[in-house]
């Protein structure tokens, strides 16, 4: 991999209606960075899209795996996640989503749709110099993670799927009611606590994490979130990737069981099970290590 530049945030900090800040977003990002139980190494890829944040991590000759974290959730979510990844030999390479709350900033090209987020994708494994790596995606970061292994299979060796939306099933409509005040005005820090607050049945989540989202959340000049339709049952047959599905069993986002089937019939090959007591939100941190072992044990099969 090529080294690349530091990231340094662009422009100064701007208020948000709850008094939040941009500012007070980073400086929360970086605190939780700094807890990351593995040295870090920060990269900044630069791309015709705009300037990717990548926290690296591992081995350097591990085998890539990169990790697309859920929308809104910055690659910090991954805390409790990456010492038994980077234990495994795995290079990790945990993306912040360009567009998304985190230290990515899209001050290049529109993506212009789902083609334009998997150039994107394929622009920082360029630079990286990673022809082809492991993925892992939670969340949003599952669906990329789908699309991108359909949209090139050569460079997606084993897929991980962590209770994928708008994979196999769609959303609980109660989720996207109590989720839609989100994006309404005033978007405010308050907010975004008490939804994760309610998703995650009040437990489970990081104290310190939960605070980059929510400041992210009413902070942060996001771009217009990239989304596309599930994959047709027809797409799905032709990837190729061996895949593991992990879903949790209290998520509000989606009826878990209704996924773990879909998914099945959906790809007969993939290795699908239900965390008993997780949440959509709590599933990287509540337990960490009731995900990471299967995790682990699937990701190693393919070393």
């Amino acid at each position: 991999m090529s080294a690349q530049t530091p990231h340094s945030p662009q422009g100064a900090p701007t208020a948000d209606p709850a008094g939040a800040t941009l500012g007070a977003f980073l400086a929360a990002y970086d605190a939780v960075l700094a807890r990351w139980p593995v040295p870090v190494e920060p990269l900044t890829v630069r791309t015709p899209h705009g300037t990717t944040r990548v926290n690296a991590c591992g081995p350097r000759h591990g085998r890539p795996l990169v990790l697309l974290h859920g929308g809104g959730a910055t690659s910090t979510g991954w805390l409790d996640t990456v010492e038994a990844l980077t234990s495994a030999g795995h290079r990790v390479l945990a993306v912040d989503l360009i567009g998304d709350p985190g230290r990515s900033r899209h001050d290049g090209d529109p993506l212009g749709g789902v083609p334009g987020l998997l150039g994107w994708l394929d622009a920082v494994l360029d630079r990286l110099d990673v022809p082809e790596a492991d993925f892992c995606g939670h969340s949003y970061g599952g669906w990329i993670a789908l699309e991108y292994a359909l949209h090139a299979p050569a460079r997606v060796g084993r897929l991980a799927l962590l209770d994928p939306t708008q994979c196999f099933a769609g959303f609980r409509p109660g989720y996207l009611l109590r989720a839609l005040p989100l994006f309404l005005p005033p978007r405010t820090v308050g907010r975004a606590r008490s939804y994760l607050d309610w998703e995650s049945g009040g437990s489970g989540l990081d104290a310190g994490w939960r605070e980059v989202y929510a400041l992210g959340h009413a902070g942060f000049p996001a771009s217009r979130v990239v989304t596309g339709p599930r994959p047709t049952g027809v797409r799905l047959r032709t990837l190729g990737a061996p895949t593991l599905v992990l879903l949790a069993e209290r998520s509000r986002a989606h009826d878990a069981g209704r996924v773990a089937a879909a998914a099945r019939s959906a790809l007969p090959d993939a290795t699908v099970a239900v965390l008993p007591g997780l949440s959509h939100h709590n599933l990287l941190t509540a337990r960490p290590a009731e995900l990471t072992g299967p995790l682990t044990a699937f990701l190693s099969d393919g070393a």
